[in-house]
């Protein structure tokens, strides 16, 4: 994990498909969120994925892949979220991603909406059903946005702010608006951010990320 920040609002980004913790220093996402960290109003932990291990791991088992994510969830509840928490003496933290990590970041935040006031997602996907070659279990639902949010009434869903990025020729796009779709059934506010003239790739997020930030209260 890297950390970026001495004090400020707490939020964990996580990395694109199979990313490594320094992924988003590596490609710029950091910089472009530079001012916010240097101004102590935003502190970034940037950590590793196990994506190679759980729903990319294709030497496993579809249950296996499930079982592992459930291993990193744990890991996120657990021991991170205490540490941040107690680091920066915030109850409810931020979650973000981008791609990939923009389904972690909503996974997070939608199993557990007590600790998220915001989630910020870049280009991400909700649906991991792909990943399982037609396999499915209780440990996939509960980990699947699409499926289980529906269902999932906790209140504090209603308290969160949610924005959804995209573009135009996202390859995410559609995952985005059927999220949204979700969302709007249920009158939880959130925003769909559609921008024209973009594609799935940093450029966009790097434009996106800063935005987003400066709209934390």
């Amino acid at each position: 994990m890297l950390v970026f920040g001495e004090r400020g609002f707490p939020l964990i980004l996580f990395p694109t498909s199979m990313g490594r913790y320094y992924e988003s220093k590596d490609r710029g996402l950091i910089d472009a969120a530079g001012w916010f960290v240097d101004n102590g109003l935003v502190k970034i932990y940037c950590i590793d994925s196990v994506d190679a291990h759980s729903w990319y791991n294709k030497h496993v088992p579809p249950y296996e892949r499930a079982r592992q994510h459930l291993a990193y969830d744990l890991m996120l509840r657990s021991e991170l979220l205490p540490r941040v928490i107690e680091e920066t003496c915030i109850g409810r933290i931020a979650v973000a991603g981008c791609s990939f990590g923009g389904y972690h970041a909503a996974n997070f935040a939608f199993r557990y909406p007590g600790h998220v006031s915001y989630l910020f997602s870049l280009s991400g996907v909700f649906d991991v059903r792909f990943r399982m070659e037609h396999y499915y279990d209780d440990n996939l639902y509960f980990n699947n946005p699409v499926d289980y949010l529906p269902d999932n009434n906790n209140p504090d869903l209603w308290r969160m702010g949610i924005i959804l990025g995209t573009a135009d020729r996202d390859i995410s796009r559609a995952q985005n608006e059927l999220l949204s779709g979700i969302l709007t059934a249920k009158n939880i506010s959130h925003w769909l951010d559609v921008r024209p003239n973009a594609v799935h790739d940093w450029p966009l997020w790097k434009d996106l990320f800063p935005y987003y930030l400066s709209l934390m209260k």
